[in-house]
């Protein structure tokens, strides 16, 4: 392949993003990554190429997710892989190829040390290009507190969405917002991680206060966190 990488504005990711991801929604962005095509001319600011793809990499959502991976890692230490789209038309193999060099430019550009990215199985994600770019595993326990899908009006929602629109996720008083108001438990999304750099590994790995366990090949019946694996 012959596509390059670089940084591009923010604004023109989170354009990109919510008109084509899967999500349609922007997110934590530290670091707005490109993917261009420089076989494919096109009259912009970039002058690199057809923009073909955006990884975009930002803080941990969570407030404890950083603590949450070893206590011995600072905030700074840590992005996560927030969003990443390419074109359909992308030949294969082209979301790992563009994974991997983002790791390089991280490890050129930044002093990060691990990253972090989630597979919704609600969008019956199971990480496959995690796996084929060889992210660590630690399944889908490591958030222990339940969450729903809360149905409203006839439309479901993300717990999130609900507060943000309703003020609440207390189900009597969304019973009072909608009399045939329901809900369903959201499942635990599958958890990867990246160490940068191979010298970070080894003292990192015994530090983990999850296991490391086998990649999942399904979302069907899976029993995620009881299988420990030897990856390095």
């Amino acid at each position: 392949m012959k596509y390059t990488i670089g940084l591009i504005d923010k604004k023109i990711a989170k354009e990109l993003i919510i008109k084509n991801h899967y999500s349609h929604k922007w997110t934590s962005c530290r670091y707005a990554i490109g993917l261009f095509d420089p076989e494919q001319p096109c009259d912009d600011l970039f002058n690199r190429g057809k923009l073909i793809g955006v990884a975009v990499y930002g803080f941990p959502v969570g407030r404890q997710t950083v603590k949450s991976i070893t206590p011995n890692l600072q905030n700074s230490d840590v992005l996560e892989l927030t969003r990443l789209w390419l074109v359909d038309e992308a030949p294969k193999n082209s979301e790992s190829y563009f994974i991997g060099k983002t790791f390089k430019w991280l490890r050129e550009n930044t002093d990060v040390k691990v990253l972090i990215s989630y597979s919704d199985p609600m969008e019956d994600h199971t990480g496959v290009i995690y796996q084929a770019t060889n992210w660590w595993y630690q399944g889908n326990n490591t958030m222990l507190v339940k969450a729903y899908l809360h149905c409203i009006g006839g439309e479901w929602m993300h717990p999130r969405s609900v507060v943000a629109k309703y003020g609440t996720i207390k189900v009597n008083e969304l019973e009072k917002i909608d009399p045939n108001y329901k809900r369903k438990e959201l499942k635990k999304k599958h958890r990867y991680l990246y160490v940068l750099h191979k010298k970070d590994r080894s003292k990192i790995r015994p530090e983990l206060k999850h296991p490391l366990i086998d990649y999942p090949k399904n979302n069907d019946n899976c029993e995620w966190g009881k299988k420990k694996i030897n990856t390095v």
